[in-house]
C-alpha cells in the first residue's frame, strides 16, 4: 500500500502567519503553495518554496480565487475563461520561484471554493485542466475523488490523483460536507488518525450518515490551517507506518 500526505501551506500574507509550515514540512510528501491569490505573498511563496527544498517534499501550485478577505472559500463567479487565465497565472509565478532555486513543480491542487466548485462543475474543471496542461502537461492535477475535476484532468490526457480529505466529514455521495454545517471539520486527532488509516487501507470513509463511500485514493491531504495541524501530520504519517502502508510522493509513486 502507497499514498501521498498532502498540506496546503505557504498561507501566512505580509505582516500575518498562518499556520506552522517548518514544522509541517516534516511530516508530509507534497506541499499545496498558496500563490498570492486567496493567501501567500512573493516573500512567502520564495521562503515556503526553500522550505519544501529543504524537507525534499514535492512542491505544487495551489491556485485560488483572488479573495484574501475570505481566504478564497468564498464562491465567485467566474467564466472558464477566467478561470483558466487565473490558474495559468498563479502556476506560472510559482513555477518561476521554483526554477529560482533548482527545482520543478509536481503537481497542481485547485484552493478551496475553486476545488469545490471545479469538482461539480465540468465547465470550470475543463478550464483548470486545459491550464494545467497548457503550461506544463508532466503537471499532476489533484482532483477530490471521484469529481469532474478528475475526469477533466483525464480528458485533457493529464495525470491525475484522486485526493481525499484526513480531517473534513464526507457527505453518502463522496462530496465534502459545507463547512457551514456542524461537523464538517473533524477536530479530534485519534478519530482524524483512524480515518486515515481506513482512507489508505480499504479507501473507504464513512460518511455523515454513517453510510461507507468508496473511493480512489492516491493522496491524502492535511490542512495547514487546523489548529495543531503539524502534530496531527506527524501522529498521521507514524499511523500510516504502523499499518503498513507506505508514504511517497505522488512523483515517487
Amino acid at each position: 500500500m502507497r499514498v501521498d500526505l498532502n498540506a496546503d501551506v505557504g498561507e501566512s500574507f505580509g505582516a500575518y502567519t498562518i499556520g506552522h509550515d517548518a514544522i509541517l514540512l516534516q511530516h508530509i510528501t507534497s506541499a499545496n503553495v498558496a500563490c498570492g491569490f486567496h493567501a501567500g505573498d512573493p516573500g512567502v511563496m520564495r521562503a515556503t518554496v526553500a522550505l519544501a527544498k529543504q524537507h525534499g517534499v514535492a512542491i505544487g501550485a495551489h491556485p485560488g480565487f483572488a479573495d484574501l478577505v475570505g481566504f478564497g472559500r468564498r464562491e465567485l463567479y467566474a467564466t472558464p475563461r477566467e478561470v483558466e487565465d487565473l490558474v495559468v497565472y498563479q502556476i506560472g509565478a510559482l513555477a518561476a520561484f521554483a526554477a529560482s532555486q533548482g527545482e520543478r513543480l509536481q503537481h497542481v491542487k485547485p484552493h478551496g471554493a475553486l476545488f469545490n466548485m471545479a469538482a461539480r462543475d465540468g465547465a470550470l474543471a475543463d478550464a483548470i485542466a486545459r491550464a494545467v496542461a497548457g503550461v506544463d502537461r508532466s503537471l499532476v492535477l489533484f482532483g477530490l475523488a471521484g469529481s469532474e475535476l478528475v475526469m477533466a484532468g483525464e480528458r485533457a490526457g493529464l495525470r491525475t490523483a484522486s485526493e481525499v480529505f484526513a480531517d473534513r466529514a464526507y457527505t453518502s455521495e463522496g462530496t465534502l460536507v459545507s463547512r457551514r454545517t456542524p461537523g464538517a471539520v473533524i477536530h479530534d486527532a485519534a478519530v482524524v488518525v483512524e480515518r486515515v488509516v481506513r482512507m489508505a487501507g480499504e479507501h473507504a470513509v464513512a460518511a455523515i450518515d454513517g453510510s461507507i463511500v468508496r473511493m480512489r485514493v492516491d493522496t491524502i491531504c492535511v490542512h495547514g490551517d487546523t489548529p495543531g495541524a503539524a502534530d496531527l501530520a506527524g501522529r498521521i504519517r507514524e499511523a500510516l507506518a504502523r499499518a503498513g502502508v507506505v508514504v511517497k510522493a505522488i512523483r515517487d509513486s
